[in-house]
């Protein structure tokens, strides 16, 4: 089973790549080849920086986008999106001006506010993940804490699309699912045992 780790120049794919192979991953192609997505039976795209960078960084490889949208959308391959990686699934990201997302969950990207002059932005560490019972995919998402790197978070237009909050001055969105699509804010890569036991069952995942 080929996993396709995306390589747009904005992710951090030694460690993603490490720990799919420690969740039980055997076969990994880290690509920038449309082709090679187009046979993926698992596909993740991970993201670190800005929204827009990473967006660009994204559409740049001419039919990659097209090849997600084919295999996600169209053939509903199981996908997994990573902190900025999960953020592009959202209409727009609102980080250094408007940019259009994949629009895949309908949201937005918005700055955290910071509430609370002890809140600090961004928000950085270790922090609780509680299901969303009602959401999507929520079957993937164990509570518990995970690692967080981020300054904007994703809000989808609607609530069954959430699958996981965590709270920093405030509900902010842990993970987001829809269908045979999951989007964690958090970095399971650098999540040490909670990390591997979500690439676990995304591993296993049978959304059909």
């Amino acid at each position: 089973m080929t996993i396709a780790l995306i390589d747009y120049g904005a992710g951090n794919l030694h460690s993603v790549h490490n720990a799919l192979k420690a969740a039980g991953a055997q076969e990994i192609a880290v690509t920038d080849d449309p082709n090679l997505v187009r046979g993926a039976r698992r596909i993740v795209l991970p993201g670190v920086g800005a929204f827009g960078a990473c967006r660009d960084g994204l559409w740049a490889i001419s039919g990659m986008v097209e090849a997600l949208e084919e295999r996600v959308i169209a053939d509903g391959v199981p996908f997994l999106g990573i902190c900025v990686g999960m953020q592009l699934l959202a209409t727009r990201g609102l980080e250094h001006g408007m940019h259009d997302g994949l629009g895949w969950i309908p949201g937005e990207v918005k700055g955290i506010e910071r509430t609370d002059p002890a809140i600090k932005v961004p928000h950085m560490g270790w922090n609780d993940v509680v299901h969303a019972h009602h959401g999507d995919g929520s079957e993937l998402i164990d509570e518990g804490e995970a690692y967080f790197l981020h300054s904007y978070h994703f809000q989808p237009d609607e609530g069954r699309h959430i699958a996981a909050m965590t709270d920093h001055g405030g509900g902010l969105v842990a993970a987001v699912a829809r269908g045979n699509i999951l989007g964690v804010q958090f970095h399971p890569e650098k999540s040490q045992q909670y990390g591997l036991d979500l690439l676990r069952r995304f591993l296993d995942w049978d959304p059909q």
